[in-house]
């Protein structure tokens, strides 16, 4: 078993190792994927974990019923300072059945039909915001990501939960103050009280009186005599703004950076050709690393003695998987480290797989797709105002997530 984190590279720093991108894991992180795709890392902050990279091995984990979730949350789990853990009872935070039952009651509110007939919204709300974005320019930089990815993500969940207008601001800021793992715990915690708050009032006024929202649908969700409680539909409104505005929000951005800076070619023949997005898209969440500190973020606890591959992880213990290299995997994706936007096979694990596969990944890809569609198309010239490497990145999130995406914006002339 590979007990100890020493080896070809002698003693490991702590986990998360520095150096992490939205371009790409820490280069040691990199290196030891091929040489020890099982690795026990000691946490910044005490403790240990499992570190699984490799395809292969991260699908098979998260087909296992032997590694839990749910045990994350027990008195005597495993702890790690300086990470977002989601509450518990959250569809993220359960095991089968609990987690069976509520996805099954979830999904009705998420049939392919209902995200579809948001696209004509979506583009909406893009094309309207880049108008915006447009005479405002006049000639200098703009920031997408004030200006169009944040208001884009925003807008579209808070129509989903039913958030009136004029309480946009204050949850927008709320959302920030949960998201932030490098402030004092009890300022997450205050943001996370007043956002459960807000939609426990949501959720109540639903109840009474349903709309047309994702929210009501959930409410209205039934099997059998089954429904969602209360406390259900709360957590699953925060669900929904963790996949569908940060983790969005932050891609828009990142995938318009990752195209100005890197594949400018790329960004052009978007425009004129926009059948080939959806790929593109596909690509890019392969690609692009949105998780802060090179794993999922959400520990599972070995509830036996489990071997992966050559490594055996005692019961017990934490594992993390780092979706980051498994998605770079050569055995999986021919040169892994670079995009290919014509790449024919592409299973990657941006969002998950298995019974805790993203629920939110339809809406995630409508979005991102509308996005590029707009602004390729409208601005073929595009180009960054800043080199990439002055790109000013948001300090301590869970996700790696610009602060602001400074761009020069040329309309097309067609």
């Amino acid at each position: 078993m590979d007990s100890c984190p020493v080896g070809a590279h002698g003693e490991l720093p702590d986990f998360p190792f520095p150096g992490s991108g939205y371009d790409g894991p820490a280069p040691l992180l990199a290196e030891l994927a091929a040489e020890r795709p099982v690795l026990r890392v000691d946490w910044a902050g005490g403790g240990h974990a499992w570190l699984v990279t490799r395809h292969e091995d991260v699908r098979a984990v998260l087909e296992d019923p032997r590694f839990s979730r749910a045990a994350a949350y027990a008195p005597d789990a495993p702890r790690f300072s300086g990470l977002f853990q989601a509450p518990p009872g959250m569809i993220v935070s359960l095991d089968p059945p609990d987690h069976t039952r509520l996805r099954g009651l979830a999904a009705q509110a998420f049939s392919p039909e209902r995200i579809e007939a948001m696209r004509p919204r979506v583009r909406e709300l893009a094309g309207g915001l880049l108008d915006v974005l447009d005479k405002e320019a006049d000639g200098g930089p703009v920031d997408l990501v004030a200006g169009f990815a944040a208001p884009l993500a925003m807008t579209v969940i808070c129509e989903l939960l039913g958030v009136p207008e004029a309480d946009r601001d204050r949850f927008h800021s709320w959302v920030r103050r949960f998201a932030d793992v490098s402030a004092p715990e009890e300022e997450s915690a205050e943001g996370g009280r007043l956002l459960g708050g807000y939609i426990a009032e949501l959720v109540s006024a639903r109840l009474r009186e349903p709309g047309d929202d994702v929210l009501s649908a959930l409410a209205g969700a039934r099997s059998g005599e089954d429904r969602l409680s209360f406390d259900e539909l709360v957590g699953l409104g925060f669900t929904l703004l963790g996949a569908g505005f940060d983790s969005s929000a932050g891609q828009i951005g990142n995938f318009t950076a990752m195209l100005l800076a890197r594949h400018p070619g790329m960004w052009r023949r978007l425009g004129e050709e926009p059948g080939e997005i959806p790929a593109a898209v596909e690509e890019l969440l392969r690609i692009v690393n949105l998780n802060g500190n090179d794993t999922s973020g959400l520990p599972r606890i070995a509830l036996e003695d489990v071997t992966i591959g050559d490594t055996t992880v005692p019961a017990g213990d934490a594992v993390f998987l780092a979706f980051v290299t498994a998605n770079r995997d050569p055995d999986v994706f021919p040169e892994g480290a670079r995009a290919d936007f014509a790449r024919a096979h592409n299973p990657h694990l941006a969002f998950g797989h298995g019974i805790h596969r993203c629920l939110g990944a339809p809406l995630a890809r409508l979005e991102l797709a509308v996005a590029l569609e707009e602004l390729t198309c409208r601005f073929p010239d595009a180009h960054l105002a800043v080199p990439e490497s002055a790109l000013p990145w948001r300090v301590g999130d869970v996700n790696h997530n610009l602060s602001r995406l400074p761009l020069h914006l040329r309309r097309s002339t067609a």
